[in-house]
């Protein structure tokens, strides 16, 4: 099938690695214009312009995809189908119609739950042990499309929202190219969303990073897990310093000590007592100005006295 991709982050590339390991023809590739990144403000291209240019594919970066040019552009590529994988833009009607058998979506939860941008560090915050992807017609209206097939994992106890997006970004990849073939056969399916089920997952912000340790062990570790690799959890209460929280481990014992109290210190991290009367052990950190190491690392210039 001749296919037009447009996506951007890591995420996208193994739907791309995967439509190419397929055969299919790929007219074109859209993505994201390069960004400065880092203190030198060098140009960084996306990972799936990176991906792309080592095949061979034409690479557009478009800053509007809402003018005339981009939808001229896209009529003269005639793709059968558009595949959309974290693109970060939002399409008009104009281009989503134009091939034969329409514009689908990867999308990383199990719609209609966690619609939006952030969908799988909201799995991971809000305590879910199990999300998946769903490949999706594209509608007008955000995520909202009737959905071609989805595919189911568990949210692992200990997962981070990066590693699960890794996961994710591989089983995305396979029910894509499910999904091409079924199109391909004639055999996909339309089922749509419960409208009156569907939540939504939105932008991540630095407001967000401050634990609370009011709150519950296993709420905070939700809250930790599902910040990273941006903005990250972060507390002050290890010597007053603001620092941000990597890793850590429902340790599961109970404690009469204060929420944010340090309890225990040691070779095998940081205890500290949380609001229903169990202990966090933290296990990676990041001082302010300095580098991400585990907790007894920091222990050994940063003694902790309990």
């Amino acid at each position: 099938m001749r296919i037009l991709f447009m996506g951007t982050p890591e995420f996208a590339v193994a739907s791309l690695r995967r439509l190419v390991e397929d055969g299919h023809e790929i007219c074109g590739v859209f993505t994201q214009p390069d960004k400065p990144k880092n203190r030198g403000h060098k140009l960084m291209q996306p990972p799936v312009k990176e991906y792309a240019l080592t095949k061979g594919l034409a690479v557009y970066q478009p800053l509007q995809v809402r003018d005339a040019d981009t939808l001229e552009l896209v009529q003269s590529l005639s793709p059968d189908l558009i595949v959309v994988a974290a693109y970060g833009k939002v399409l008009p009607e104009e281009i989503l119609d134009r091939p034969q058998y329409g514009s689908i979506n990867v999308h990383s939860s199990l719609l209609p739950k966690y619609r939006g941008a952030a969908p799988i560090n909201w799995a991971i915050l809000n305590g879910e042990t199990e999300t998946g992807v769903s490949i999706m017609y594209m509608a007008k209206e955000l995520d909202a499309g009737d959905i071609i097939l989805q595919k189911t994992t568990a949210i692992r106890e200990t997962e981070n929202a990066q590693e699960l997006t890794e996961r994710l970004a591989e089983l995305g990849a396979q029910a894509l190219s499910q999904a091409v073939t079924e199109l391909t056969e004639g055999k996909a399916v339309r089922t749509p969303q419960a409208a009156e089920k569907a939540t939504y997952a939105a932008m991540l912000s630095r407001e967000m990073s401050t634990i609370d340790w009011n709150r519950s062990a296993h709420e905070i570790s939700c809250q930790v897990r599902g910040l990273i690799p941006w903005p990250c959890a972060s507390t002050d209460v290890i010597h007053g310093e603001m620092m941000k929280l990597y890793a850590v481990l429902e340790a599961g014992e109970a404690t009469d000590a204060a929420p944010g109290e340090i309890v225990a210190a040691g070779k095998q991290g940081i205890e500290i007592a949380c609001g229903d009367g169990k202990r966090l052990r933290i296990l990676e950190l990041q001082a302010q100005g300095g580098k991400r190491m585990s907790a007894a690392a920091y222990l050994l210039g940063h003694p902790i006295q309990c």
